[in-house]
């Protein structure tokens, strides 16, 4: 039998049933490329056509076969297959689940809520990361292996949402600074974390403090500290490059839009000028004095905290000897006002010395602190900055790390390409990202913008969460179950 009869053979076998499953796979996959806007993944529907109705290629070449067995575990591992594969074309670009590990965003979100992030509302990235496991974000657990390779990689492109992101949304997005990362330790922020370095070398006198302008200061601490932390990997394990799509997820709350001028004055953000409404439970640390502390038994210090909805991590041993005081929200400092055991209830103030606030080079030179932060420009697509010291300080570190150009400075100047350079136009949008909980947040003050391209997407509801101070029993928080995840 010729090919041309074996084909019509082929197609004629195929009853009206099968025929209807893939005409209705091939108009979700043809809607599916006219979304991507990549005529050339058409080619994929003949893998389709194959697989649906002439069955050249034996995918399911186990059921033929003479062995229970065989047949048994195949068909455990098909539907395995077909799971995953499922899997990660809704994560890519539907939707996934993502953990709250810590409490920026505390009471808005809480440590130990799941969350349904909703990726088509900004536009699901095409995986630039396209063979990787689904179930987990960069590790593969047991085994503490990357779950990804890291080639190929794809260049970012972004399907069309419908909507953007706009200031008071809580978004998902790729840590900026966990390109690089030291695998035995659970700050993957290695640029803060060489510049401590760096700077306790000096102190301790291990390494000559640098001279300079405040940039080539700024890089010869980074490098001292890197040098430190590549030349010691029983310490800090193994330093290694993870892709865009493959960093660690970030949850925080946009409080800066492309082109805007950013600016904290006594804790408030303005943006253009113009006063952001705080959120309802943005917190701050407070410190005060209480009566009878010292007589208080630890379950009396308990049931004192507990009264306030304080958790467990952000409690102190002696508030009226605390440094760092405890986050709280506008609505328990005034409960904190009206108990008459609490009295000379403060603010806690920062110096510009108390945090290595971005961009660093500057920062402490202009005193910007946590409360008191800016002016600065976020960049966005088309927007042109020079490239003299203060420039490069604001934006060099996103111009080399985030755009798709090498970039520099040596010798007192920048360099884009290999070439001299005296401004540069940004080529993505960026934003600005912190945390409620505004004292105790790790976010844009420390770590500088968020490009476009490491935007995940919106969370939308909280699918269960779990109190991490409570015990098996109880852990539950049935209150937050499908609550939309807020506001």
């Amino acid at each position: 039998m010729n090919f041309l009869d074996d084909f019509k053979r082929r197609v004629g076998e195929n009853s009206a049933k099968r025929w209807v499953r893939f005409g209705l796979v091939s108009v979700v996959f043809l809607l599916w490329v006219a979304w991507l806007d990549n005529w050339w993944v058409l080619l994929w529907w003949l893998l389709l056509f194959d697989i649906y109705i002439t069955g050249y290629i034996p995918f399911t070449w186990w059921k033929k076969s003479k062995s229970a067995a065989v047949r048994s575990v195949m068909s455990w591992v098909d539907a395995i297959v077909y799971a995953l594969v499922l899997v990660y074309f809704v994560f890519a670009f539907v939707g996934q689940n993502y953990q709250i590990p810590s409490s920026s965003l505390e009471k808005t979100l809480m440590t130990g809520d799941f969350l349904w992030v909703n990726k088509m509302a900004y536009g699901p990235r095409v995986p630039m990361t396209p063979v990787h496991f689904p179930l987990v974000q960069n590790t593969l657990p047991l085994v503490n292996t990357k779950s990804y390779l890291d080639n190929p990689q794809w260049k970012y492109h972004r399907l069309k949402g419908y909507d953007t992101v706009k200031l008071g949304d809580i978004v998902v997005f790729n840590f900026p600074g966990g390109d690089s990362v030291a695998l035995k330790q659970q700050n993957p922020d290695i640029y803060a974390m060489s510049r401590m370095i760096g700077e306790q070398m000096i102190a301790q006198r291990a390494a000559a403090n640098p001279g300079g302008s405040a940039i080539e200061r700024d890089a010869a601490v980074r490098a001292l500290g890197m040098n430190y932390i590549m030349a010691n990997p029983d310490v800090f394990g193994e330093v290694i490059w993870r892709p865009v799509d493959r960093r660690e997820n970030y949850v925080k709350r946009c409080v800066g839009l492309p082109g805007q001028m950013f600016e904290i004055r006594d804790g408030e953000i303005f943006n253009d000028g113009v006063m952001m409404p705080a959120p309802e439970f943005v917190q701050y640390c407070y410190t005060f004095n209480h009566a009878g502390w010292g007589r208080l038994t630890p379950e009396q210090r308990d049931a004192f905290w507990d009264s306030y909805e304080v958790s467990v991590a952000d409690r102190v041993a002696d508030p009226s000897r605390s440094t760092q005081g405890v986050p709280l929200t506008a609505g328990q400092v005034e409960r904190l006002k009206a108990d008459g055991s609490v009295s000379d209830i403060r603010r806690v103030s920062f110096g510009p010395y108390d945090n290595f606030l971005f961009p660093l080079a500057t920062s402490m030179e202009l005193g910007w602190t946590l409360d008191d932060y800016g002016p600065v420009t976020i960049p966005a697509k088309g927007m042109t900055v020079k490239l003299d010291e203060q420039g490069w300080a604001t934006y060099g570190h996103a111009i080399a790390h985030y755009e798709p150009h090498t970039a520099e400075w040596r010798d007192g100047r920048a360099y884009v390409d290999g070439k001299p350079a005296d401004e540069y136009t940004f080529e993505m949008n960026y934003y600005f990202m912190m945390g409620d909980n505004r004292h105790k947040s790790l976010d844009s003050r420390f770590w500088g913008f968020v490009p476009e391209d490491h935007i995940v997407g919106r969370p939308e509801r909280v699918l269960i969460s779990f109190d991490p101070d409570k015990s098996l029993f109880g852990k539950i928080r049935w209150n937050r179950v499908f609550r939309f995840a807020g506001s």
